[in-house]
């Protein structure tokens, strides 16, 4: 076999071995919302209004077990949804998982990425999350998904970080070696690692990261066993995730975690530093970030095809014309205090309540405000808050 069907094979096995992820499996629709996965409220992130279109089709490459496409599926109630993956026992669960729940407009390929080229047809909105550090060659992989992009369309990509992953680095070798002629020995490496993790002091800095980011969910074997004993994996810093981003020929959008990227966050003490940092091009600055707040253990942006015609609505005329709507991805409301697309709280005025109460998806932002007590800067600090979306005129 190629050094590229070698390690897809031993991808293979790991998921075999322990389906990924374990979630369990429900006679019911998700619990909740992952906004990124929402078609409408991703294309207001990224481009800054409604899109035209709903019916649209969606591709989940590298599916594993289905919990991302169950909720493809049931947060896109219009859409159209694939699913592959090289795991032949992670795609049985991915299917029974869809049934169970009645997420009945998807279909399943045994497919690797590398192959995606075989599926007719182009996707409006493409999700590949902790797939892509997991092949051979990530530059081809993400070039494949590339080609299947509709133009306009999105993708969504989660990589790891190898800043925040040093410590998991440091017991991957260290199990590896102990393994010894039984590396690929997954059930071994499980076994090996916890037996380390069992034995090392309490004082010893790999477990301590251990139990301050990872140990409520690495109780599962599937869980561990994907993080430590994983046959394949390449970790980004921001030079050379970039470098990945360039190989797409797709226009960066931006990290679907902006607040992570705000440098003020970090240096408000020394706002002549925030301002000698305006010099730095937008991935110095970004790598000036991960360097100075080095708990960085995975990227999640977005990328799009063009034609991308993004909306800011500075224009008084079109935003009063604009229909307004709320997000899709809040949790609470109507009430005046509630959770956002990131389930953070938010606490409204009472103009803003009024406001969004009346976002209709019929009325105009004209016909809402003739009543009300909010002006346009206000409107556009809802749009900002990803707590509306506005269809234009």
């Amino acid at each position: 076999m190629s050094d590229s069907q070698t390690v897809s094979a031993a991808v293979a096995k790991l998921y075999n071995t322990y389906p990924f992820p374990p979630e369990a499996l429900l006679d019911e629709p998700p619990p909740g919302y992952n906004w990124r996965w929402n078609w409408l409220a991703a294309h207001n992130f990224c481009i800054g209004q409604k899109p035209q279109r709903q019916d649209i089709r969606i591709l989940d490459a590298g599916c594993g077990t289905g919990v991302s496409t169950e909720y493809l599926v049931h947060l896109n109630p219009q859409a159209s949804v694939v699913g592959i993956d090289l795991s032949i026992g992670a795609l049985d669960v991915a299917k029974e998982r869809c049934q169970r729940s009645g997420a009945n407009r998807v279909e399943f390929h045994h497919l690797s990425l590398f192959d995606v080229e075989q599926l007719p047809g182009e996707f409006d909105l493409i999700n590949c999350v902790g797939v892509l550090h997991h092949t051979s060659d990530p530059i081809r992989g993400i070039q494949a998904l590339a080609q299947k992009l509709a133009p306009g369309g999105l993708m969504h990509i989660f990589v790891y970080g190898e800043l925040g992953r040093w410590e998991i680095q440091l017991m991957q070798k260290a199990i590896a070696l102990l393994q010894g002629d039984k590396k690929g020995d997954y059930r071994d490496g499980v076994q090996v690692g916890r037996q380390i993790f069992a034995s090392l002091p309490e004082n010893n800095r790999i477990v301590k990261y251990e139990k301050q980011r990872w140990s409520l969910e690495n109780h599962k074997d599937e869980h561990f066993a994907d993080m430590y004993v994983h046959p394949q994996e390449i970790d980004y810093n921001i030079e050379t995730l970039f470098e990945l981003i360039d190989a797409s020929g797709l226009e960066f959008i931006g990290f679907s975690n902006p607040s992570f990227w705000d440098l003020e966050r970090l240096l408000s003490k020394a706002p002549e530093l925030v301002e000698r940092a305006k010099e730095l091009s937008d991935r110095q600055l970004y790598r000036l970030i991960e360097l100075l707040d080095p708990e960085v253990t995975h990227y999640e942006f977005f990328l799009g095809r063009p034609p991308l015609v993004k909306t800011d609505w500075s224009d008084d005329k079109a935003l009063l014309a604009a229909i307004p709507e709320l997000n899709p991805c809040i949790e609470g409301f109507p009430s005046q205090c509630f959770f956002n697309y990131n389930y953070q709280i938010v606490n409204l005025s009472e103009p803003e309540f009024e406001f969004m109460q009346k976002c209709d998806a019929n009325s105009t932002v004209a016909d809402i405000l003739t009543d009300g007590q909010l002006g346009l800067d206000e409107v556009r600090k809802l749009l900002q808050q990803q707590l509306i979306l506005l269809a234009p005129a």
